[in-house]
């Protein structure tokens, strides 16, 4: 029996994919369940697996665009188990150019060699001359519609981006407080992102127009806070949603990071998870970025970048103090925002974050964090 293997639609909204990369060779044996093919989409990167064993047909090559449901592979349920699974016919096999080509050997003054030649081969064997060879690969659909976002973002937003530091003490100390209790208690860790993302919340309700977009000649404005966050995966940044942050608890918040960073990474967030969202919170610092220019992700209105922690003099009640400073920047849509608001929504996340205690935790951390 011959099964068809076709194009699966990644989400309602996608009508077309682009076969990546395929993880079988033409013609050979896949049992059921084998992942096959990895496809890209313009939100993310999905994985096919064989339907049920048999030898395979490939119909589409990699980087082919095909829309959903098209054909993209046969399965010959019917075929002998015996055909040496996993192993390429001699036809498919790598010629002896091909091997000296991926070990940078110069085949020009090589001569005519065999292929049993080419596997044996290093540089030293042909030629002493430094390997200065280049690739050259079409960029996955995912980083095309994100370079194709961030440019539209530049000729169609006026961006500004305001700047301010923050002293990082009172969450140090809140979090070596109770995270051992915290984790234990809920299976997490007492992270950054949840201080930081309620702190987003009291300021997006203290002003709104931060969490408004612009549609044409309209504003909308939410009563809720779909906080996206900014996680690197394996093809790109992707930005999965907290829906409804303002109803989160800190651990609600820390455990929903930590699944959606799970799915990033495994390839199989869906493109649910990374639709809508009111405003994005994007950290650099885990990267070791001192300071950048956030760039909004559209049709969002401002974006609050996050950045590394270090040790500063700072000057406290005229005196020099060492404390532990982050770098925020607020980038925003300036068409929608003026400057005095974006200013005043950094400085009141600059004041909750350096007084977690009364405007996070309503005086009381241990109720605040569920430790009890």
């Amino acid at each position: 029996m011959i099964l068809e293997i076709k194009a699966p639609s990644p989400g309602e909204s996608i009508t077309e994919i682009e076969i990546s990369s395929w993880l079988v060779k033409d013609g050979s044996y896949v049992p059921k369940g084998k992942i096959i093919a990895e496809i890209d989409s313009d939100k993310a990167t999905l994985e096919i697996s064989a339907p049920d064993s048999g030898k395979i047909r490939l119909k589409a090559k990699k980087g082919d665009i095909v829309s959903v449901g098209d054909v993209i592979g046969l399965i010959d349920t019917d075929s002998n188990l015996e055909e040496a699974p996993g192993v390429a016919p001699a036809s498919q096999a790598p010629s002896a150019k091909k091997i000296l080509y991926e070990k940078g050997i110069d085949t020009v003054k090589v001569g005519k060699i065999l292929k049993k030649d080419a596997l044996k081969a290093n540089m030293g064997s042909f030629t002493t001359k430094t390997s200065r060879s280049f690739k050259i690969s079409m960029l996955s659909k995912l980083r095309r519609k994100i370079s194709e976002r961030l440019v539209s973002v530049k000729n169609n937003t006026a961006i500004l981006t305001t700047f301010n530091e923050v002293d990082m003490s009172q969450i140090f100390y809140l979090r070596n407080k109770f995270k051992e209790k915290f984790k234990e208690r809920h299976g997490v860790n007492l992270g950054f992102m949840s201080f930081f993302t309620k702190s987003c919340v009291r300021a997006l309700k203290l002003y709104p127009d931060v969490n408004a977009m612009i549609d044409g000649e309209n504003k909308i404005s939410f009563d809720y806070c779909d906080i996206s966050i900014a996680i690197s995966g394996p093809k790109g940044l992707v930005v999965p949603v907290l829906r409804n942050a303002e109803f989160i608890t800190f651990k609600g918040i820390e455990q929903e990071i930590k699944r959606l960073y799970s799915r990033v990474q495994e390839g199989v967030i869906s493109v649910d998870e990374m639709t809508g969202g009111t405003f994005t919170i994007t950290n650099g610092g885990v990267f070791g970025s001192m300071l950048s220019t956030p760039i909004i992700n559209p049709p969002q209105s401002a974006i609050l970048g996050m950045h590394k922690i270090a040790e500063r003099p700072v000057v406290i009640n005229g005196k020099v103090q060492i404390r532990p400073i982050m770098y925020l920047a607020l980038s925003y849509d300036h068409c929608l925002l003026d400057g005095r608001e974006a200013v005043s929504f950094l400085l009141s996340i600059k004041e909750s974050i350096e007084d977690p205690i009364n405007y996070l935790m309503e005086y009381n951390p241990e109720k605040s964090l569920e430790l009890f």
